[in-house]
């Protein structure tokens, strides 16, 4: 008696068959836009939760391992507020925040320093290395590639520690960038690596600086002329008045929205590195939706991506 053909493996055969076509076609749609950035600088500022989470982060290492291997350039520069917090609770170090920017004195910008430029900044580097792309670490110190000055800030609201609206607070160890000397990221792009960039910057009087990781990306976006800045953040970009992504903006639109007030809180300072990169030199910013897996393809490789392009005016 002969026996029945084995459907179970007919029909794996031609599901397998029908998902190899789909990843053609999807391989297929994404070539317009592959001719497009090959050869261009993309910076990608990573943080929040695509840094935190676990199947996120090796998402992000495989993706950036694809934008080389596909003949694109990317920078990356990583915060790590998290565990810079873990690292002062073992060792018994009080934080104050000031607007969300983190009082430094000198004690606590060595352990600021060992952490983005050691611990973090070697994690990075590695989930790009093992998904197949060589990723070499650096802070911004390294080759002077940052050179920083103290940040000078203004308080933004009353409340807590005595200080007014407006008053100038002294936060310690915490710069801005002053200038970029992009050769050594020039150098590393050049031999086929993918610089990782820990921000902290170093002052021509030999000071060391926390930077925040947004800004110290934007500044490097805009020296480089990066095609995008991609902002990896915790929201789904710009949202209008009824909830939903805008999903482009001029500058100057962008400044609109800051000052009607319907951009508030901490989008303001991402909305404003976004509108510096591109006015120093950088093509388009994007504030990107990281909790979605594959964000920076999604951006760069459909017509859509999960978040807020902003572009010169």
């Amino acid at each position: 008696m002969p026996s029945k053909p084995d459907l179970l493996s007919e029909e794996s055969l031609l599901a397998g068959t029908v998902q190899d076509r789909q990843k053609a076609a999807i391989l297929a749609d994404a070539l317009p836009y592959l001719r497009r950035y090959a050869g261009d600088t993309i910076v990608v500022k990573y943080g929040g939760h695509a840094m935190r989470e676990g199947a996120l982060a090796e998402t992000f290492g495989r993706d950036i391992s694809l934008l080389k291997l596909v003949g694109i350039n990317p920078i990356v520069v990583h915060g790590g507020g998290p565990q810079i917090n873990d690292m002062l609770a073992k060792l018994s170090i009080e934080t104050r925040f000031v607007d969300g920017l983190r009082v430094t004195d000198r004690s606590m910008i060595e352990v600021i320093e060992m952490v983005l430029a050691g611990t973090v900044n070697k994690q990075v580097a590695d989930l790009i290395s093992r998904a197949g792309a060589l990723a070499v670490g650096i802070s911004g110190r390294d080759g002077q590639l940052i050179q920083a000055r103290k940040l000078r800030h203004r308080r933004r609201g009353g409340g807590g520690g005595g200080e007014e609206a407006g008053e100038e607070v002294d936060l310690g160890f915490v710069g801005e960038p002053e200038s970029v000397d992009p050769r050594v990221l020039y150098a590393l792009l050049g031999t086929g690596l993918v610089p990782v960039v820990a921000p902290v910057g170093g002052s021509a009087g030999g000071e060391v600086y926390n930077i925040n990781a947004d800004t110290a990306a934007g500044a490097i976006a805009g020296a480089v002329q990066a095609s995008r800045l991609l902002m990896l953040t915790d929201v789904a970009g710009v949202l209008d008045q009824d909830g939903n992504p805008i999903e482009e903006l001029t500058a100057e639109q962008a400044r609109r929205l800051i000052s009607e007030g319907h951009i508030t809180g901490g989008m303001i300072p991402k909305v404003e590195t976004c509108i510096k990169a591109v006015e120093n030199g950088a093509k388009a910013a994007v504030i990107l939706d990281g909790r979605v897996a594959h964000a920076c393809l999604l951006e760069l490789f459909t017509r859509a991506g999960p978040g807020t392009l902003i572009k010169a005016d």
